[in-house]
C-alpha cells in the first residue's frame, strides 16, 4: 500500500487527505533551510511518537517513545546531520519533545539517508499538521485524525510518492 502526493492531498487506498507541504513548494533540488519539500519516492524508516499523548496506534514500522531529550540534528557541519540525536547537544538540532502536538507522532521519511549528503535537507517527515493546515519548513502535515487513520497501513515496503 503506498501513499500519493498530488495537489496538496495525500492519497492512500480510498482516502484522499487535505496535506501541507513547505512554504515554498516541492523542489528536485532540495537544501537546508530553503522551506521546500523534496520531490521523489521514500520509504518510513520509523515512527517516532509521544507515548503521554498517543496511548495506542496500530502501524507495520517500528516504533519510538520520543523522550524529553530528542532531537534531530539540522547541523550540516555535523557528523550527526538529519540524524536522530540527544540533548544536550552542541551542534544545531530541533527540538522533538515540544508543547505544540506537530511532534506527537512523526514518520521519519528515509530522505537524504543513505547516503547523508551535507545541506541536502534535514528532518523531512510525515506529521501532525495545525488547525488549519498552514505550510511546513519543508515537511509534509496532515491533521491527527488522518495520521491515526492511515498509519495501520504503513508497513516497510509502503512507499511515499511525492510529485
Amino acid at each position: 500500500m503506498h501513499l500519493y502526493l498530488k495537489n496538496k492531498f495525500l492519497y492512500i487506498k480510498d482516502y484522499k487527505i487535505k496535506c501541507s507541504i513547505g512554504k515554498r513548494g516541492l523542489t528536485k533540488e532540495k537544501t537546508e533551510g530553503d522551506h521546500k519539500t523534496p520531490r521523489g519516492i521514500f520509504n518510513f524508516k520509523f515512527v517516532l511518537y509521544r507515548s503521554d499523548k498517543i496511548k495506542y496506534f496500530r502501524t507495520g514500522i517500528r516504533k519510538i517513545k520520543i523522550k524529553k531529550n530528542f532531537g534531530w540534528c539540522d547541523d550540516p557541519k555535523s557528523k550527526f546531520y538529519n540524524k536522530l540525536i540527544n540533548f544536550p547537544f552542541k551542534k544545531s538540532a530541533e527540538k522533538l519533545y515540544v508543547k505544540k502536538n506537530f511532534y506527537d507522532l512523526i514518520l521519519v521519511l528515509d530522505y537524504n539517508s543513505n547516503p547523508v549528503v551535507k545541506n541536502k535537507g534535514s528532518a523531512i517527515f510525515l506529521h501532525i499538521s495545525s488547525e488549519t493546515l498552514s505550510p511546513t519548513r519543508g515537511c509534509l502535515a496532515v491533521k491527527k485524525k488522518d495520521l491515526l487513520k492511515i498509519l495501520p497501513f504503513i508497513t516497510k515496503k509502503t512507499k511515499l510518492f511525492i510529485s
